[in-house]
């Protein structure tokens, strides 16, 4: 099928509540296109890099989130434009991130990832760590920035009652922590579930998913 047709096929499967995020990572712009044609407008990357490139060139309407491991030093390279941050890791990143948004005199929104997943490999805070950042006085300096839900990433296994839990953590640790209410948090997003499990994502509480092979195709990691 075509992306268009894929992409049409996994809107059929997504509440109306839940956000879409095309995975468009490694993916050539005319895809890209193809997919904005048929009406997405949200598109993920994990390469800074890549996701400028992409952003100077297609319309400029597209919302760009970006979904990797983001080191503070590169965060410089799309406050310009980037729509929403995904995987903030700690306190230091939310404060460079704020840093450059000031330059731009934006507000870029950012989601806390939390470390659900069992694998090692896998980033993020604890819903501990997460709740001392929210809690805290030094977040209420950063006015460029707000903090708008959390993010996980559930294991690499083909057990459902495992990545079930994972989602289920999240979406509980979503619940305690969106009572907390500042100028510069409000907690309003879960996003969990990709490809292979984001139906599952969405029955535990995910409101915004990140589908890319089920878009575009199985993806090309040597380019």
């Amino acid at each position: 099928m075509s992306i268009t047709q894929n992409l049409n096929q996994v809107k059929i499967t997504i509440p109306s509540h839940v956000t879409l995020v095309a995975v468009s990572k490694t993916k050539p712009l005319d895809a890209l296109q193809e997919a904005y044609d048929a009406g997405q407008r949200i598109f993920g990357e994990n390469k800074i890099q890549e996701m400028t490139q992409k952003w100077e060139i297609l319309p400029k309407d597209i919302e760009w989130h970006m979904i990797g491991n983001l080191q503070r030093n590169k965060v410089k390279y799309m406050a310009e434009y980037v729509s929403l941050i995904h995987g903030v890791e700690n306190f230091k990143l939310l404060q460079e991130i704020n840093k450059q948004a000031i330059k731009h005199n934006r507000i870029i929104k950012c989601l806390l990832q939390i470390k659900i997943a069992q694998e090692d490999t896998k980033a993020g805070m604890t819903t501990d760590e997460a709740k001392e950042i929210l809690q805290s006085e030094e977040l209420l300096n950063l006015k460029n920035i707000k903090v708008v839900g959390l993010m996980g990433m559930a294991s690499f296994t083909k057990n459902q009652e495992q990545v079930n839990t994972e989602f289920n953590y999240l979406n509980t640790s979503f619940n305690e922590l969106k009572e907390i209410k500042t100028n510069n948090c409000g907690l309003e997003t879960i996003s969990m579930g990709m490809s292979s499990d984001y139906e599952l994502a969405i029955n535990c509480g995910s409101t915004m998913v990140r589908v890319g092979s089920s878009i575009f195709g199985a993806r090309n990691y040597n380019i």
